[in-house]
């Protein structure tokens, strides 16, 4: 690891009486895109093999990335998903998306066929993914006087589409309603009263195919951007049939992908913490209105517009990744979705060799090392280390997760317990724990190639990812920060009564 010429001195303080969040079980999760071949953002054209129409399914580093989380959450989404019309007779020829600048979002109705279908589930038990499925919530819609969309959901195609998985036995974590239809809308808007009387219509429909199932999947909206008015419109008009179990919202809070200070912002603090309102409000509302529905992450890029090549696909994207990732779980997130797991310049994989990109690496070390209950930190020092904790993942103790956004200056960093009666010092002082320090190859905040411990991580012969070995330290020692690094620090020693 890069040394430092300057060291600041601070401390995390971590209470461990208290939870005060709690995710899912498996927090992480990614998105697969129905974006066309013809969409070209971010300096290229990487739909024509990345989109849920045409990938790849049988690269062998495909398999293994998925595989490696056991499970990894797949959100099957985007824009497109309320032009797309599912087959219904398989002797009628399913067409791609066309360009056609009059319709919505720039396409022609596309089509998810049968075989396409099959497929896919071939694919998701093969890695172990479990899926969430964006339906169409356009369909039968017609133009109202100001400019929304209305008129009850026809829901003859999406319910020969959930019959057909029904009786092929196929296991769906969830059917999400409709993609960015929510307040103003991306492209075009519905009114929350319609929004939630065709929830409750879905909602009944699901229940039906699915009562003689052992599982039923869960109902998921409204997969916007959150504007509380709506919201709270959406969620009160929804609550007392109990009609949707999850409340999704998307985040793009770096702005666009060609903003000039989009490194600038990475590694702002204030900045990054402008997303915390969003996150509160939300968590806020749920409490508020008393819905037994819970927050989720369902799309988040960063960047919107595709991202930026060499930013939110190199290793100075996993600041604001981890950063969001640990704002989303101290505000009561249940899952968070990453756009994408491949496809454009924000994926978790690279487009065009499937190798992972240093954000999949960080992913990974979350997964396995950050447990759902989220505990309270406070770091004593410079803003320039963002510090959160967790209860360890099938373990004792706690992880901690270091962010050093400073260029130039490192930290050596004590951690002390704020723990009623707590005996951490003698415990850390006969103790090792396990340190993840993530830098990027070369000192070079672009690349696309992040170094653990030092070491390169990178794919074998065989197209394996990498183990993701700690580096083993007395507890009883500072943690080194260096500059722009990132660090997971595995304490199973370190006593805390919260995560018993």
């Amino acid at each position: 690891m890069a040394g430092a010429s300057e060291v600041t001195l601070g401390t995390t303080v971590v209470d461990t009486d208290v939870v005060i969040s709690e995710t899912d079980g498996h927090f992480i999760c990614a998105t697969l895109d129905w974006s066309s071949a013809g969409s070209c953002r971010c300096g290229s054209c990487t739909w024509d093999h990345a989109s849920i129409l045409n990938l790849n399914l049988s690269r062998q580093v495909l398999l293994n990335a998925v595989k490696e989380f056991s499970p990894l959450k797949l959100r099957l989404g985007g824009s497109l998903e309320d032009m797309v019309t599912y087959q219904t007779d398989p002797n009628k020829v399913c067409k791609p998306f066309v360009a056609n600048a009059s319709a919505y979002f720039g396409y022609s109705d596309g089509c998810l066929s049968f075989a396409r279908w099959d497929e896919l589930h071939e694919f998701f038990n093969k890695t172990g993914a479990v899926v969430v499925f964006g339906l169409n919530a356009l369909n039968g819609r017609i133009t109202l006087a100001d400019g929304s969309l209305g008129g009850p959901w026809n829901h003859t195609n999406a319910e020969s589409l959930i019959r057909y998985t029904a009786k092929k036995g196929y296991t769906m974590l969830g059917w999400e309603f409709g993609n960015e239809l929510s307040g103003e809308g991306v492209g075009t808007r519905i009114h929350a009263a319609q929004y939630a009387e065709d929830v409750i219509k879905l909602k009944s429909l699901v229940d039906q195919i699915y009562q003689d199932l052992p599982h039923e999947p869960l109902l998921i909206a409204p997969a916007g951007f959150y504007e509380e008015n709506w919201y709270a419109e959406f969620i009160d008009l929804t609550k007392s049939s109990s009609s949707v179990n999850v409340i999704s919202h998307h985040l793009y809070s770096l702005g666009s992908g060609k903003d000039e200070h989009l490194v600038r912002n990475i590694l702002d603090p204030f900045y990054l913490d402008d997303v915390s309102w969003t996150l509160s409000n939300l968590s806020a509302l749920i409490k508020r209105t008393g819905t037994s529905a819970v927050a989720w992450v369902g799309e988040a890029g960063g960047a919107y517009g595709g991202g930026r090549h060499l930013v939110t696909d190199s290793f100075v994207s996993s600041f604001w990744y981890l950063d969001q990732l640990a704002l989303s779980s101290k505000y009561g997130t249940k899952t968070y979705c990453r756009q994408s797991l491949i496809g454009e310049c924000y994926g978790l994989l690279d487009t065009n060799t499937f190798k992972p990109n240093p954000d999949y690496y960080s992913a990974l070390l979350w997964h396995k090392l950050m447990g759902p209950k989220v505990i309270s930190v406070n770091f004593n020092g410079t803003n320039k280390i963002r510090a959160y904790a967790h209860c360890a993942k099938h373990s004792k103790g706690i992880t901690l997760l270091l962010l050093n956004l400073d260029q130039t200056i490192g930290a050596q960093v004590e951690v002390s317990s704020k723990a009623t009666n707590s005996s951490n010092s003698g415990h850390l002082m006969e103790s090792t724990r396990e340190d993840y320090h993530l830098t990027a190859a070369d000192g070079n905040l672009y690349s696309q190639t992040v170094l653990l411990n030092g070491e390169a991580l990178l794919l074998n012969f065989f197209d394996e990812i990498p183990a993701l070995k700690p580096i083993k330290v007395d507890s009883s020692q500072p943690i080194n920060v260096a500059p722009l690094s990132i660090v997971f620090v595995h304490m199973p020693s370190f006593h805390a009564p919260a995560c018993l």
